[in-house]
């Protein structure tokens, strides 16, 4: 007999979620936990059975022990499936390939796993208050140890122990996103000049540099580890000659349809093409340097439209 134990926490109903299993079989206990970034408390305590029951062997004998009578009355009573059909599906699916049985525990009422869950999920919500009481009554019951606060805080790249994970992003939905990033390579009048009569042994540098930046784009997930690969719609890449100081200013724009933002391609965009530009220049300028790479506004998802300057 395995045992799951469950919950799930959001910081704002929707808001940042965050849920948690802790399972219990014969060799130890396990926990798992996540966050998930505009949701609701309902997907965080449906997640976290999921994520549970898909741990654990299939065909394998669990109790589930979950605070939610969402998820148990669902499950045992059939109450009407009228939101998150695409949770319900995957739970049935979890549900159906294993012998489960469901308890429902009262929240906050010393089951001592139920409220590691809990401090965990709240954790993973960044839900301080949230947490530190949670952490607080587990820590009474069950003794030191339990509920330490995750490293970082609220940071969505850092896990329960500290450890560098990706954001699950998988229960968003697919928007429309835009973001555009600027930053500039300041350089001598001569460099400038040469740049605009494309004078250059290497070649055309703006030319090169534009190529440059849409590949840096379409490879962010390559060049940033924890960055989610996104099939990104278009990137322009475009360049401002300015004669005081002289410089080259260069603009990227990224789109996508996803379920995350398009703010590191923008970027990475703006950094490939600055650099691009600052190698084909350089036998002719050791003073160049790089300036003032930033987001300047985005579109899309929760936060809608940022205007940054």
């Amino acid at each position: 007999m395995i045992d799951v134990y469950t919950d799930g926490a959001c910081s704002g109903n929707p808001g940042r979620g965050g849920w948690a299993a802790v399972i219990v079989d014969g060799v130890g206990k396990r926990p798992l936990h996540g966050s998930v970034e505009d949701t609701t408390s309902n997907r965080m305590e449906m997640l976290a059975v999921i994520k549970g029951l898909e741990a654990v062997p299939e065909s394998a004998r669990v109790t589930v022990h979950s605070d939610s009578a969402y998820v148990i009355n669902t499950m045992t009573r059939n109450w009407r499936r009228n939101a998150n059909k695409d949770l319900w599906g995957r739970l049935d699916a979890a549900a159906a390939a294993r012998k489960v049985r469901w308890n429902k525990v009262r929240g906050h009422s010393g089951v001592e796993l139920n409220e590691e869950a809990d401090t965990l999920a709240a954790q993973e919500a960044g839900s301080r208050a949230s947490a530190g009481q949670a952490a607080q009554e587990a820590g009474s019951r069950a003794g030191a140890g339990q509920g330490t606060p995750r490293a970082g805080g609220g940071l969505t790249h850092v896990g329960g122990s500290g450890e560098a994970r990706m954001v699950d992003v998988g229960l968003k939905e697919q928007t429309r996103r835009v973001a555009e990033a600027k930053g500039s390579v300041i350089m001598s009048a001569e460099t400038l000049g040469l740049i605009r009569k494309n004078s250059f042994e290497k070649g055309d540098v703006l030319g090169v540099a534009r190529v440059a930046g849409v590949m840096g784009a379409k490879n962010t997930a390559q060049l940033i580890p924890l960055c989610h690969p996104l099939p990104l719609d278009r990137v322009t890449v475009d360049f401002e000659l300015v004669d005081e100081p002289a410089a080259v200013v260069i603009t990227a724009e990224a789109r996508t349809t996803a379920r995350t933002g398009v703010e590191m391609e923008a970027l990475t965009a703006v950094s490939v093409a600055a650099l691009t530009i600052y190698d084909m220049c350089k036998s002719s300028d050791r003073r160049m340097r790089i300036e003032g790479v930033r987001l300047v506004r985005k579109s899309g998802g929760r936060s809608g439209a940022v205007e940054l300057e």
